[in-house]
């Protein structure tokens, strides 16, 4: 994502202040990005009124996407010099209308505005917002309702030490991806790897196994591989952060203790039983996060409604 040339931004009609649309305008005032304003609708009950015809039927559905294309038009006043067209299709599945348009006109990235609890402060993700993480072939940005602040925090996870070829390319284009917003957004641009503790049933089973040594030498290289992805993208020593946990744990902890504006993580895709069995890790990092989350896809991902 060296450049963001097309934005998807997703509206919320139950919604009074559009997070995707605002974040939208500044990225795309900071990098002259088209931005289309995309709404999915549909009421079961246009399709159950058994007294209109089907071409009455499709007539009111017109109406109603019409009526819509122009509310999103409105939206567009507070985008003054930034191209801005809009888009409403009549689908029940909000998810699968995003991801479908995403594959018949390439964006560079979706925008999508979360539901933020004023009490606790916390963020929740919506069933469409999971698919999307799961299935969206494209960068796709979760926003709460704030502003990114100059200076602020923006945190790179990455599986510094993996051996696996496509988690060391997907760790690179995290940081590459982090990068070129930290400069967008005059962010602070931080690193953040999580490593496992000692397995205590090695330590039980093996009696000549040392822990901690294999904890000094698990943290060594941790360190050594982060130092050197630092080194890598020129990224200051003391933004690198490598912490012992799981990074459901550490991410969040870290993300709260700098304050972040967004944090960037790699998602896998999991969907089916393979989700059921292994779970997903990035999705426990997300549901725990209280500010904008970027989710990557390894490059080559197809999604499943790719056909």
């Amino acid at each position: 994502m060296d450049k963001i040339k097309r934005i998807l931004a997703v509206i919320d009609p139950s919604a009074q202040e559009q997070q995707s649309l605002s974040r939208a305008i500044e990225i795309a005032s900071a990098t002259g990005a088209k931005i289309t304003a995309f709404l999915s609708i549909y009421d079961f009950s246009y399709e159950m009124t058994t007294m209109l015809s089907a071409d009455e039927r499709e007539a009111m559905r017109k109406a109603v996407l019409s009526d819509k294309e122009k509310w999103l038009a409105s939206l567009a006043k507070g985008a003054d010099n930034i191209e801005f067209d809009t888009k409403v299709v009549w689908h029940n599945r909000p998810f699968e209308a995003i991801i479908r348009e995403v594959l018949n006109d390439k964006y560079d990235i979706v925008i999508k505005g979360t539901h933020q609890h004023d009490t606790l402060k916390s963020v929740i993700f919506t069933p469409t917002d999971w698919h999307l993480i799961r299935k969206c072939p494209t960068p796709l940005l979760l926003v709460k309702d704030h502003k990114w602040l100059e200076g602020g925090a923006i945190i790179a996870a990455v599986n510094a030490s993996s051996d696996d070829e496509q988690h060391q390319a997907l760790s690179q284009r995290i940081i590459k991806d982090a990068k070129f917003i930290a400069k967008m957004a005059h962010g602070d641009l931080h690193l953040v790897n999580a490593y496992p503790a000692t397995p205590v049933n090695i330590a039980i089973e093996i009696p000549e196994f040392n822990p901690t040594q294999y904890n000094e030498t698990v943290r060594d290289h941790h360190i050594t591989s982060t130092h050197q992805l630092g080194e890598q993208f020129g990224i200051n020593q003391d933004h690198l952060h490598v912490e012992e946990g799981l990074p459901e744990d550490v991410l969040p902890r870290i993300a709260k203790k700098l304050d972040s504006e967004l944090v960037v993580i790699g998602t896998v895709g999991r969907t089916g039983l393979s989700a059921a069995l292994m779970g997903n890790t990035a999705e426990h990092v997300i549901d725990r996060l209280d500010c904008d989350v970027l989710a990557l896809k390894p490059d080559g991902y197809k999604s499943p409604l790719d056909n």
